[in-house]
């Protein structure tokens, strides 16, 4: 065995010379080199680097062997002299899992990982051997345009720079127009005797006053937005960014209890502009064909990368990824609409499934439904209605929003009707649950009005609610289905991995691990009465209404956010590799940490899953 000498410089500069990765540079370049890496010598059998501190250094072996390995996995790299392991060098989905023992006595040189980028930046070529260096490391500048996203997680408060200025309603155009340019905003708050009334933009003066030639001297209030949308000074800024995004603005008052703090503008929010939600709602609504909104919809999968690389919440992120199908399904509404005319009667397009429940991400298929009016008569208006359902849902299929598998669409002739038929429905599901009414009913019990005459549904709902509410056979036969969908838990606790089918060594992520959270939610909101629809919303408000614990409550809330986080990080990845997102998780993607985590979210949701069937199977109804 050949003994492990002391380190020094020239001896790493031999062995930089001798490495195939260092060729590329010349010796001046290499002796610079030498000087940068820190020295460690090791005896056989030690612990280098445990797992988790792989990432925190590059590490290059100067003399002997040393064994990378995922203990969890059983998985096992052996290196020897010459070769990089850890940051860069290592694949990026083992650095966080992965532990590196000495096999013989060696030395190891180590970089940082910003002297190694340094180096990377000056000779490109080297980045062939470290795939997993990052653009935030080589390129800062993009690292900093992520951090503006961070905002989406501060309070909004903190996002005002300025008092607000302000003038009465009462004042001029042109006296407006003139404050403007004095304070140089581009927004003006209409305020009468400490009442934010209304509110006035740059944007207002050209489209309403110059572009249809009104007198100036017209009281402001004339052109102005009154009763504004606002947003809370303490709410988080993600939500000031949802309600721009739904409402297609760019300006937000925001507001402490009756006072008025200042204004927030989409820019405040973010200034990766063209991958901002806002922005994206505003192109959506520019665009006049199927095309122009499948370019927007291209960009869907980029936000989200952002987003996840913000560490913006799951919620929020979800919420915001929801908005933009809203809005490009509104779009659409409205080009069928100047294709085919105005609808001969009322309706409401409604989302089901995942968009109802505003809990969207890059990969999701299309749920929908068309609730018509009574007065729908199908001779005469079934041919405008079927055109206009094939228009909106081959839209969302060209916008990336494949059809749904079970053609539940509003595109399918059962599931486009009008209120009598869909109130037979519920009232079918409920009486007879039988296993494809259960199925039935974990689509369509999650309704969101998305276009059209809301009332139609809020009539639908208060109907369903009261016959489920406390309905204890129904609900039996809901957990029941429910209970189809179990964490994957072997019987000692260990996560259970796909060993086939189309994604072998895999945990599905959705099925196996968010639908039963769903499901449960789902439960417990029919059992109170509860209609709103987003998951998170609906075990805190069950657990004010007593269907669940608080800590309960709170365990599953948890339990949820963990997983669509991993859920949405998996698909950031992938979309950053250039790969169609999925569901399908690989073990090695998650550090020792989170594999951690991943098994304690699981074992709340099996845990309450057996809470729920001894409720139900048990009398206590």
């Amino acid at each position: 065995m050949q003994e492990t000498t002391h380190p020094n410089v020239l001896q790493v500069i031999e062995a930089l010379a001798s490495s195939r990765v260092w060729t590329s540079l010349d010796s001046a370049a290499r002796a610079a080199l030498a000087a940068y890496f820190a020295l460690e010598v090791v005896e056989a059998d030690a612990l280098v680097l445990p797992q988790g501190c792989l990432e925190s250094r590059m590490g290059f072996i100067v003399q002997g062997r040393l064994q990378l390995s995922d203990p969890d996995l059983a998985l096992e790299v052996l290196l020897r002299e010459g070769e990089v392991f850890g940051f860069g060098a290592t694949p990026h989905a083992q650095l966080t899992s992965w532990q590196v023992h000495a096999v013989t006595g060696s030395v190891v040189a180590w970089l940082t990982p910003q002297d190694l980028a340094t180096v990377c930046q000056s000779h490109p070529a080297l980045c062939y051997f470290f795939p997993s260096l990052t653009d935030e490391v080589l390129h800062p500048t993009v690292q900093e345009s992520k951090e503006s996203l961070n905002l989406l997680t501060t309070p909004c408060r903190a996002l005002v720079t300025r008092p607000p200025v302000c003038l009465a309603p009462t004042a001029s155009v042109h006296a407006t127009a003139q404050r403007m340019r004095e304070h140089r905003v581009s927004s003006m708050l209409l305020v009468d005797e400490g009442r934010l009334l209304g509110l006035v933009t740059d944007r207002d003066l050209r489209n309403r006053v110059v572009a249809q030639g009104l007198n100036i001297e017209l009281p402001v209030s004339e052109v102005a937005t009154m009763a504004p949308v606002t947003v809370d000074a303490d709410r988080p800024a993600f939500e000031a960014l949802l309600q721009m995004t739904r409402h297609n603005i760019h300006h937000m008052p925001v507001v402490d209890g009756m006072q008025i703090l200042g204004m927030i503008t989409a820019t405040d929010l973010t200034q990766q502009h063209s991958k901002s939600a806002v922005y994206l709602v505003g192109e959506i609504y520019k665009q006049m064909s199927i095309d122009g909104l499948k370019g927007i919809a291209a960009r869907i999968g980029e936000l989200q990368k952002s987003l996840s690389a913000a560490q913006a919440s799951a919620y929020s992120t979800s919420h915001i990824i929801t908005a933009i199908t809203d809005a490009i399904t509104v779009r659409l509404i409205d080009l069928a609409h100047a294709q085919l005319g105005s609808a001969p009667v009322d309706y409401v397009w409604v989302a089901a499934g995942s968009q109802a429940r505003n809990e969207q991400t890059a990969k999701s298929d299309q749920d929908n439904c068309l609730m018509l009016d009574d007065r729908y008569d199908a001779a005469s208006h079934g041919p405008y209605f079927k055109a206009f359902a094939r228009f909106v849902c081959d839209g969302l299929a060209a916008c990336g929003y494949i059809h749904c598998p079970g053609e539940m669409m509003a595109m399918t002739d059962t599931w486009r009707q009008p209120m009598h038929v869909w109130a037979g429905y519920f009232d079918k599901w409920i009486d007879q649950p039988q296993p494809k009414a259960l199925m039935l009913t974990c689509v369509f019990f999650d309704l969101r009005a998305i276009h059209g005459k809301t009332a139609l549904l809020d009539t639908l709902r208060s109907r369903v609610v009261r016959l489920t509410r406390s309905n204890s056979l129904f609900l039996a036969h809901m957990v029941g289905n429910a209970l189809k969908h179990r964490p994957p838990l072997g019987m000692f606790g260990q996560i259970t991995i796909s060993r086939g089918g189309d994604h072998p060594n895999t945990v599905d992520l959705k099925h196996a691990g968010i639908v039963p959270i769903v499901d449960l939610a789902r439960i417990y909101a029919l059992a109170a009465g509860i209609t709103m629809a987003n998951t998170h919303d609906r075990l805190e408000v069950a657990a004010q209404a007593n269907e669940i614990s608080e800590q309960s409550a709170r365990d599953l809330r948890e339990a949820l956010e963990f997983l669509c986080k991993l859920r949405i990080a998996h698909q950031a990845r992938q979309t950053a590799r250039g790969v169609a997102p999925d569901n399908f998780l690989h073990l090695q993607e998650l550090s020792n940490f989170e594999r951690s985590h991943l098994k304690e979210a699981f074992n709340v949701v099996q845990t309450l899953q057996e809470v729920l069937q001894q409720r139900y199977s048990g009398g206590r109804f």
